[in-house]
């Protein structure tokens, strides 16, 4: 039988950081290494897997550009037959919507698993290895599918993944879902079902990525923060700059204060879409009899920015 492999891709981040001072956690430069390095380190993977550079980016400068490259390679490589799952090596600060963006537009059959690294590369410590050691696992694991995100032993799946923590290394939670599982010793303890698809698409993998690949600038979609005083001001000036779509990360279950609420509806009658989300990192918005927008279903505020921009592109129904 053939022994499949698994394709490794690297965009940057903590991962591939460097500092000067090896006991520093913090002080260093993010998108260093090569991803071919990094895995060449780890004996147990040598020829195991294929690597290969995508970006060398810190994720907090992640672009549309660098989504839609992305997006390319990972569904090359998941449409080879001898490829069983592509794993993603990824700074944290971004993570979550890379991963959002990557099940949005390719609803994979295989298994596309993120991982990343809280330290960098040249610490005393590094736990990027071990993440990506621990990633292939699961891109190995019969019956995985879809995109999900590893970090310090526990499986996330793309739509609930958040960053949680500033500086400890198990960084990442999963809200009110829970985590899919966790990674011991080179196997997988699942505690729940392996999260289906929640969204409805009109489009497969590749009508979406030829969508992607002929878009020269994507929709402009932002994010307002609902507060104690806060004004319209924000959205006025971006719809003057013709922003195409709004996500409110309101108070509570999406409350808007009422000067916000009405820079919004002024500009909803404009045409901007509105989206409305939370600041609060667990739980969803339930929707209401007297609501003036729609509700995220349950999408954090980042990630229902990436929603509405792929609606407006067409590659969401």
């Amino acid at each position: 039988m053939l022994h499949k492999k698994i394709v490794i891709l690297g965009t940057g981040g903590t991962i591939a950081g460097t500092a000067s001072d090896a006991s520093s956690n913090i002080d260093y430069a993010a998108a260093q290494v090569a991803v071919s390095q990094l895995v060449g380190a780890i004996d147990s993977l040598n020829g195991e897997v294929e690597t290969e550079q995508v970006a060398q980016i810190d994720s907090k400068d992640m672009s549309f550009e660098v989504w839609t490259a992305l997006a390319n390679r990972v569904q090359h490589h998941l449409t080879q037959n001898d490829v069983q799952g592509v794993v993603i090596t990824h700074g944290t600060d971004t993570l979550e919507e890379t991963a959002y963006f990557l099940q949005s537009v390719l609803n994979p059959a295989k298994p596309v698993v993120l991982t990343c690294a809280m330290r960098p590369a040249s610490a005393l410590a590094p736990d990027g290895p071990q993440n990506i050691l621990d990633a292939t696992v699961v891109a190995r694991y019969t019956g995985a599918y879809g995109v999900v995100v590893v970090c310090s032993g526990v499986i996330h799946g793309a739509l609930d993944v958040q960053k949680i923590h500033t500086y400890q290394l198990n960084a990442f939670g999963s809200g009110d879902a829970g985590a899919i599982g966790f990674i011991q010793e080179n196997s997988l303890e699942l505690v729940r079902n392996w999260p289906k698809s929640q969204q409805v698409r009109a489009q497969t993998a590749t009508e979406n990525i030829a969508i992607l690949n002929q878009v020269r600038s994507w929709p402009k979609v932002e994010i307002v923060m609902n507060y104690a005083g806060a004004s319209g001001a924000l959205v006025d000036a971006l719809v003057a700059q013709g922003v195409q779509g709004l996500v409110v990360a309101g108070t509570g279950n999406g409350t808007v204060h009422q000067s916000l609420q009405a820079a919004l509806l002024k500009a909803q009658a404009q045409g901007v879409h509105i989206i409305r989300s939370t600041r609060c990192t667990q739980g969803r918005v339930l929707t209401r009899a007297d609501d003036s927008f729609p509700s995220s279903n349950g999408l954090s505020p980042v990630k229902a920015r990436i929603e509405l921009m792929l609606r407006l592109m067409g590659l969401m129904a």
